[in-house]
């Protein structure tokens, strides 16, 4: 038995050329495990084949794990050779269904992304080992265009965790709505709009249904950014037109320039060694993990302490767990780990839940509460308010003593329009708060009256939302129409701000 097993180890190590003893990936240095919990010891053997395959799996994509020393300094400027980059357009298009088209808007998208923000582009590269995998075996299952993997690039620079002012989330950035029709959970604990898997496999998905309405690559993509309803009124306009560059001046303004940004960063992904621009190293690396189901509640804090694993790393690989805990659940959730702990985790999985101490659960339920943004089951009771006519959310928000981002995050609001009779839910930052009551200040704030108005004297930590609180009937949204002339984010003691006219 003993020499069969030596034979396997043989084959693999002769197969796979690695080290079995060194693996960059285990993560376990420098964190400190909890000295009451001893992990049982996974299969050695199993342990070794998973490393071995997980790094031949690696290698197989063309990734090595080294990143180029020879990254550029960020003043060097290349020339956008026209004819050049023509050229080299020619050679992508006979391998894409795309139509790259080079024009002077592309041009000047290649030039911000070879020139303006070549240490973004560096940044994308060192992150592509982690991405483009998984977004080429989706693009696979779809049987879509692999060049489709370099759009997250234009939406989220590849983060997982960007979130656009118009409440876009996510590597593929999809809205709330848009998210939750093609099937992403989205509740208080969890975001998988956030997800690399799952928002990878609605995306492609909503990609595929896109190009199926228009017959065109060009415009799947603008309705992508802007909606179909925004493509099919550029259409209209145009005359019936369907080509992207004749409908272009009648789309949305970010999305005029959406397809010729792809463009640019089909290119200048293909070739920007030409421009000196090499993988710059993430600041977190895991490129070997895999999923665990996860069948109770447990907080990453927990986990980093029995596995020895830095809980920025357990971050970086669940980007959809909105506060570094996930919840228990009628179906298991999905956890991922480096491939050196899922044995680990594996092999101790009932002692890792049962060893969880009170003070753990105490520390889960306190992420879960951060700045109260957790429902009435965790936050303490609240209520319901119906909206009145002429209230805003910063009225709402004044009147029960809570920011207007809590409630729009209470309500899955994803902009502060709301209508006369709508219901929002309110609740305490702690369950021992009252939230409908504004606390008083025996001690009135000191003012001065000058010209029509009444004017606030700036104190060290002052805020917008703390000065409104300090009078009845002032709301934030009052002071910032009051001072359109002052920058309201930098106030700085001994600053006058306009707090209502004179009666």
């Amino acid at each position: 038995m003993h020499k069969q097993l030596f034979f396997i180890l043989t084959l693999v190590f002769l197969s796979f050329g690695i080290n079995a003893n060194v693996d960059n990936d285990t993560l376990k240095a420098k964190v400190k495990t909890d000295s009451a919990f001893t992990l049982a010891p996974d299969d050695p053997i199993l342990s070794i084949i998973d490393s071995a395959v997980a790094h031949h799996y690696f290698l197989s994509l063309g990734f090595d794990g080294h990143f180029d020393s020879l990254y550029s300094k960020t003043d060097t400027f290349y020339t956008i050779d026209s004819a050049t980059v023509t050229e080299r357009m020619q050679i992508i298009n006979q391998k894409t269904p795309f139509t790259l088209v080079y024009n002077d808007i592309v041009k000047g998208y290649i030039n911000l992304y070879a020139n303006k923000r070549r240490k973004v582009t560096a940044k994308m590269l060192g992150l592509a080992p982690v991405y483009f995998p998984l977004f080429e075996e989706m693009l696979d299952k779809y049987q879509l265009p692999y060049e489709l993997k370099y759009l997250p690039i234009v939406e989220s620079a590849l983060n997982p965790n960007a979130r656009s002012r118009a409440g876009a989330v996510g590597l593929w950035q999809f809205m709330y709505r848009t998210g939750k029709m093609f099937g992403l959970e989205i509740d208080s604990y969890k975001d998988e709009r956030s997800d690399p898997y799952k928002s990878t496999d609605a995306a492609c998905r909503y990609l595929k249904k896109l190009y199926e309405m228009y017959n065109s690559w060009d415009l799947a993509l603008a309705a992508y950014n802007s909606g179909p309803g925004n493509v099919n009124k550029a259409i209209r306009r145009a005359g019936g037109k369907k080509n992207f560059w004749e409908i272009r001046p009648y789309l949305p303004r970010e999305t005029r320039g959406y397809v010729p940004a792809f463009i640019a960063v089909n290119y200048v992904m293909n070739y920007h060694k030409e421009y000196g621009i090499y993988p710059q190293k993430p600041d977190i690396v895991c490129f070997k993990y895999d999923t665990v189901m996860v069948k109770d509640a447990i907080s990453f804090t927990h986990l980093s302490q029995v596995l020895g694993i830095d809980k920025v790393y357990l971050e970086f690989l669940n980007p959809e767990y909105r506060y570094d805990y996930i919840p228990k659940s009628t179906e298991p959730q999905k956890l991922c780990l480096p491939v050196s702990l899922v044995g680990d985790f594996i092999a101790n999985e009932k002692q890792i839940y049962a060893h969880r101490s009170q003070a753990e659960k105490e520390d889960s339920i306190a992420a879960a509460q951060k700045i109260g943004k957790m429902p009435a089951a965790i936050s303490g009771k609240g209520i319901v308010h119906k909206v009145r006519a002429g209230e805003s959310l910063s009225v709402i928000a004044s009147k029960y003593h809570v920011r207007v981002s809590d409630i729009k995050a209470w309500n899955n609001l994803h902009s502060n329009r709301i209508n006369i009779g709508q219901k929002l839910y309110i609740y305490g930052n702690n369950s021992t708060k009252t939230v409908s009551s504004k606390p008083k200040n025996n001690t009135p704030p000191k003012t001065t009256y000058q010209g029509n108005y009444e004017y606030y004297t700036i104190r060290s930590g002052d805020n917008l939302w703390d000065i409104a609180n300090k009078f009845d009937g002032v709301s934030v949204d009052d002071l910032m129409e009051l001072n359109k002339d002052v920058d309201v984010k930098r106030l700085k003691p001994g600053m006058k701000i306009r707090i209502r006219k004179k009666s």
